[in-house]
């Protein structure tokens, strides 16, 4: 009878030792998927607002900074319609231009980053102070066209370029007004209340560019600016046939960082951080994580640059059982019913009707199967 009193003890702890064990695998995988998600952007869309602030022929550099890195984040998959381009003067119409219609980024003229296909949403005197802050928050008149607002929501990541002449705690605007970096750090907050951002990166390059992300208290901000408080910005690449400087060092050593970046690209936030070491910048870059939840290493540069693309994976397959080569005649096609979804139908797949089945596109059908004409009955 003593004996049989240690092993039933024994089984109960055995049994318990093993419960444990159980527990603790589901729990260390809960913790693990938790982690797996945590480590994730999470986001479903991209937005950029890239801003010079600076009028005036010598401050050439300034519009070629931002009309570079729009070319940037468009080669890299954001559209037009997802970018709000601020540009405070008009450097390619401007008399002094050598050559007209034209901003170049590199020495002897080599790449011209205004193109044939630049969509400018706030160019001049539109460049104020208020009408930035307008768009961050969404506080902007209802007669406002679609081009110049921000209609970002809580699943966006925002990319925010800013250039121009700044100071310890301000950058201006056109030589007449300045922002803060109080102001500024108010409207992250408004727009995180607001639920208009999943994740931001914040990025500026002016004198004393880092004064301008001390006060941010919002979070998941990343902060990265061209020069510490107290050093200067410096100018790039001078050039004898336009006159002027044709970008500043911070902005040049990104954006060829940025040109060996592809839309699959693996490269990281600390990547991006070392672009431009002080040997190349003169000035000291620096960079503000403390407010991101993320680990910088496992940040995409493309989670900011880039543009998320959705796919709807299906399991089963969908015949459809015509021959589709007779486009104009098939009656199958007046079969197919666009479904639009939701009040922003335009930009939503298109959903189409077939013999009572679902097809989801990615594209009109049209395109789709590569015909020129077509005729279907639309469902408004």
């Amino acid at each position: 009878m003593a004996a049989a009193v240690p092993a039933a003890r024994w089984a109960r702890a055995a049994a318990a030792a093993l419960l444990l064990g159980c527990c603790g695998a589901v729990l260390a995988g809960g913790i693990q998927d938790q982690a797996e998600q945590f480590f994730k952007s999470g986001h479903t869309n991209n937005w950029a607002v890239l801003v010079c602030t600076s009028r005036f022929w010598f401050n050439y550099r300034h519009v070629a900074n931002t009309l570079s890195v729009y070319r940037s984040v468009k080669r890299l998959g954001i559209p037009d319609s997802h970018i709000v381009l601020m540009l405070a003067d008009d450097m390619a119409c401007n008399p002094r231009n050598p050559k007209p219609a034209t901003v170049f980024s590199h020495k002897n003229m080599e790449l011209n980053v205004y193109g044939d296909d630049v969509e400018v949403d706030y160019r001049s005197y539109e460049v104020t102070v208020e009408n930035f802050l307008r768009v961050l928050t969404g506080r902007i008149p209802p007669s406002t066209p679609r081009s110049k607002r921000l209609l970002s929501d809580d699943r966006s990541n925002i990319l925010i370029y800013m250039t121009g002449h700044g100071g310890n705690g301000f950058l201006k605007f056109q030589d007449s007004e300045e922002i803060t970096n109080v102001e500024l750090a108010d409207a992250f907050e408004q727009m995180w209340q607001k639920r208009r951002y999943n994740e931001l990166l914040f990025i500026i390059d002016t004198c004393q560019g880092a004064s301008m992300y001390e006060r941010f208290y919002s979070p998941n901000i990343i902060a990265l600016a061209s020069s510490q408080v107290g050093e200067d910005s410096l100018s790039h690449q001078p050039d004898l046939g336009i006159g002027v400087h044709l970008m500043d060092r911070y902005t040049f050593y990104m954006l060829e960082f940025l040109e060996e970046v592809h839309p699959a690209s693996q490269t990281n936030m600390n990547d991006l951080f070392q672009v431009c070491p002080k040997s190349l910048c003169v000035s000291t870059p620096g960079h503000r994580t403390d407010l991101f939840q993320r680990d910088p290493q496992n940040v995409l540069i493309t989670d900011f640059f880039g543009s998320v693309r959705k796919v709807e994976i299906m399991t089963e397959t969908v015949s459809l059982d015509r021959n589709l080569t007779g486009f104009e005649s098939d009656p199958i096609l007046p079969e197919f019913i666009w479904l639009p979804s939701g009040p922003r139908a335009a930009s939503s797949p298109r959903r189409w009707w077939h013999h009572g089945l679902t097809v989801v596109l990615k594209q009109p059908l049209p395109a789709l199967l590569g015909c020129q004409r077509m005729h279907w009955q639309q469902n408004h």
